[in-house]
């Protein structure tokens, strides 16, 4: 099964191509915006560096959230649109999880992003899988839902991890997933496959007309 995995979630741009177990390229371009205008050539390049055609594609994975509302749309809104065109299945993955997946842990890892506004994305996950689903918390709310797994030995990922009050020694936190990780998650996705849509933690900070003057 070849696959195409693509991220554009938090701040990267990220994308890679698996056949089976196989890594056949894989690259991230750190970037808080332009992921619009460098999506479809990252997704080209990086296609041609794995030496297969749009055509040989099996499945295409993508980050569904949370993370940058824009990003989120371009990401979601390409996949579909490559998905459709080549009549494949899009497999939507939370981005916590594939955060989660782009680390090795002993024990339990915990996936938090820094939401802003006092607030943090955030998912525990053991070896098995998820033991909490994803959550926007405010700061303390976070910490006091990691101190429950006290006594644990837990290896955090994300940008948020800093914020959770522990003192996590002199670690080297990505802020971002491995499209690897990725495009493995999407590899293992069951029949049926699940409906890539976004996953909203939080309401958007743009609003219309209309919903500006029902505020007032």
């Amino acid at each position: 099964m070849i696959i195409l995995a693509l991220d554009t979630a938090l701040n990267a741009a990220s994308a890679a191509v698996l056949d089976g177990d196989r890594v056949l390229a894989s690259v991230s371009h750190p970037m808080e915006r332009g992921h619009q205008e460098r999506l479809a050539g990252i997704a080209r390049d990086t296609m041609a560096e794995a030496g297969v055609g749009f055509g040989a594609l099996d499945r295409i994975g993508v980050t569904v959230g949370p993370g940058s509302f824009t990003g989120l749309r371009v990401g979601l809104a390409f996949a579909k649109g490559l998905g459709l065109a080549l009549d494949i299945p899009v497999v939507g993955v939370g981005t916590l999880e594939a955060l989660a997946a782009s680390i090795e842990a002993p024990d339990l890892t915990v996936a938090a992003i820094d939401a802003r506004r006092g607030q943090v994305y955030l998912q525990i996950f053991d070896r098995d899988g998820p033991l909490s689903p994803p959550a926007g918390l405010s700061v303390e709310e976070a910490r006091l839902s990691v101190a429950a797994y006290e006594g644990r030995q837990i290896t955090p990922i994300g940008s948020g991890a800093s914020l959770l009050g522990i003192a996590w020694g002199a670690l080297d936190l990505p802020s971002v997933a491995d499209p690897v990780a990725l495009a493995r998650l999407t590899a293992r996705a069951a029949e049926p496959l699940g409906r890539a849509a976004p996953l909203y933690l939080r309401a958007p900070d743009a609003k219309t007309i209309s919903e500006r003057a029902a505020a007032q």
